[in-house]
């Protein structure tokens, strides 16, 4: 059985996150970023130096993986940037960096991965946010680009299937870095978290493990009647009216 995946953006955070699960899954895993292999990556994954909003970068990535697995059966684009700032505020390389991580790699790595999965089967996992679709502040490229990821992902679904199945997850408020950057933007950032905190039904915020529990189970046979759906899981946030709980 092909078993191959690629995890995009597999660091830190999400990414690290979606890659040890999926490695205790029993998945081969090959995963990238644009430095260095970061330091306690397990020894089974393989790590490839890529920028994947570079066409020649997703094409190596696929073959790269190819060579040290096989065919691919999963894909999970996970790698993204975001700029804190709004549309007045934003530069062309403002909307260069994140246009061209968040949607054109995504993109380029759908479109080398698709010939393949397409006469052998596959499972495409796109990761968005709930910023496609509720704006947060001051993100204004960030909302755009994961608005992007969603759409994106109902057309492979529609145009590639019954061969390829694809869907994305929409996380919320998750702790990692990209999360604690973008309280900072708050005034009082102790303040912002603890209101967001409030807004959250299920009394705490998300874990990258949270992310990572929904991937593996849309990699899994589980999950075969289910393709062209973004996942929310943001522990109820946007489920709720704009009042704050804390305050009744």
């Amino acid at each position: 059985m092909d078993n191959c995946a690629i995890v995009t953006g597999g660091s830190r955070g999400i990414g690290r996150a979606v890659v040890d699960r999926l490695l205790s899954d029993g998945f081969d895993v090959v995963t990238c970023g644009r430095g260095a292999r970061p330091v306690g990556l397990p020894d089974a994954v393989v790590w490839v130096t890529a920028d994947v909003s570079k066409t020649g970068d997703a094409a190596m990535l696929i073959e790269k993986a190819n060579a040290a697995f096989g065919r691919i059966a999963l894909l999970v684009n996970n790698a993204g940037v975001q700029v804190e700032k709004t549309v007045a505020d934003s530069g062309d390389d403002d909307w260069d960096l994140v246009m061209n991580v968040n949607c054109k790699g995504v993109f380029n790595m759908c479109r080398a991965a698709l010939p393949d999965m397409a006469a052998h089967g596959g499972n495409i996992i796109n990761i968005g946010s709930i910023s496609g679709m509720v704006a947060d502040p001051s993100m204004a490229l960030y909302n755009a680009s994961k608005a992007f990821v969603h759409g994106l992902t109902r057309s492979i679904a529609v145009d590639h299937g019954p061969k390829v199945r694809c869907n994305a997850i929409r996380p919320g408020w998750i702790m990692t870095e990209m999360a604690e950057d973008g309280f900072a933007l708050a005034g009082d950032p102790q303040r912002a978290m603890a209101d967001a905190l409030a807004r959250h039904p299920v009394g705490r915020f998300g874990q990258p493990e949270d992310i990572a529990n929904l991937v593996s189970w849309l990699a899994s046979d589980q999950s075969t009647y289910v393709s062209g759906e973004c996942f929310t899981v943001d522990g109820g946030m946007t489920a709720a009216s704009p009042l704050n709980p804390g305050l009744f």
